[in-house]
């Protein structure tokens, strides 16, 4: 019998390969199909941990954001401070420098002191017929009521007659306070706390006093003035002074006023000479030396004692001739030649001159 040829690939032999193979392949598909779902799910969890970390981003931008803007806003806040204070001192430095000067002018000061002494001599007889005629009015004469502390609210000396009475207000800012770094500190305050500021307060009682005491039987006008001059009242002419609903107008319009920029005497003279009739009698209340001309200053800028002086003195000159002024000066520091002047202008125009105490009226 002849002996069968052997074949090393059989079909026995490609059948077991072919198994093993599959087997492989099977293998393979299982393994790679779990990985694939170990893959998602390590993926799901980096992009869950990137979008926190995504999240976090956002929110430390809009802090950064945040912190950036209230860096910005304290940054100009410190501007703004050190800009108000380099404008408190160097107005504190002109300050000093005025009240050295005005040390400096001591004897020359005596001299005009000594001369108003003299004036003052002549001024006694008739301060004497005011005084006597004060004591005869009859109590009750004020139309308008006025409440005062105690003796406080009778002022002697002051002239209220005459037939046609003008009373200045001075609304600059000056108005505030008596010293010029309260002024700055008030004046950059909302309006409702600047118009309860004390001096103000005064200033507006004032008024009120002089409403409440003017003479029935004659007219007056109440004219307020800065950069500019202007009435209260909605008319610039003459009103009754028996008339109470023009005097509590006159007193509600002054309450709603803020005073703010300089002074111009040149505008508050300039507005009486227009008047017509002009008036007999001025009652001027002002606090210092004015500071600017008939138009306010294109720079923003201190103003030397002597440049107001020549200012006042520029004024003077408009007022009409034969009208007494009655100057009442209420307490400013730094400004110690206004009190001479007001008292000179007194003697020129046969008027007064007071100064306002504190608790008055």
């Amino acid at each position: 019998m002849a002996r069968r040829k052997f074949t090393v690939f059989s079909l026995s032999f490609l059948d077991c390969i072919c198994c093993g193979f599959g087997a492989v392949i099977l293998l393979f598909v299982l393994m790679n199909a779990r990985s694939s779902t170990i893959r998602e799910e390590r993926v799901q969890d980096l992009r869950g941990e990137v979008d926190l970390v995504e999240i976090e981003v956002l929110n430390l931008e809009r802090e950064k954001v945040l912190a950036r803007n209230a860096l910005d806003e304290l940054i100009e806040e410190i501007e703004e401070t050190q800009g108000l204070s380099r404008e408190v001192l160097t107005l504190l430095e002109e300050a000093r420098e005025e009240l050295a000067r005005f040390e400096g002018e001591t004897l020359a000061t005596e001299e005009h002191v000594n001369q108003l002494k003299t004036d003052l001599l002549s001024l006694e007889e008739g301060l004497k017929r005011l005084r006597a005629g004060a004591e005869a009015e009859e109590e009750g004469e004020a139309l308008r009521m006025f409440r005062g502390d105690g003796r406080r609210q009778y002022l002697t000396g002051l002239q209220l007659r005459g037939e046609r009475t003008l009373v200045l207000v001075d609304i600059s800012a000056s108005m505030l306070a008596e010293n010029l770094v309260d002024v700055l500190r008030i004046r950059n305050l909302p309006a409702a706390e600047q118009q309860e500021a004390t001096k103000w307060v005064q200033v507006r009682r004032t008024v009120e006093w002089l409403l409440a005491n003017l003479p029935a039987e004659g007219q007056f006008q109440v004219a307020v003035f800065h950069d500019q001059a202007r009435s209260l009242l909605t008319d610039a002419g003459w009103w009754s002074a028996a008339d109470p609903a023009v005097r509590d107008a006159a007193a509600e319009a002054l309450e709603a006023i803020v005073p703010s920029s300089g002074s111009s005497l040149h505008l508050a003279f300039d507005w009486a000479a227009a008047m017509s009739p002009r008036p007999d009698n001025i009652i001027l209340l002002t606090d210092s030396l004015p500071t600017m001309d008939r138009r306010p200053p294109a720079l923003r800028r201190a103003v030397s004692g002597a440049r107001r002086m020549q200012l006042f003195q520029e004024a003077v000159r408009g007022i009409p001739g034969g009208i007494p002024v009655n100057t009442m000066l209420f307490y400013l520091e730094g400004d110690p030649g206004a009190a001479i002047a007001y008292w000179r202008l007194a003697v020129d125009t046969r008027g007064s001159m007071l100064t306002v105490a504190k608790d008055w009226p």
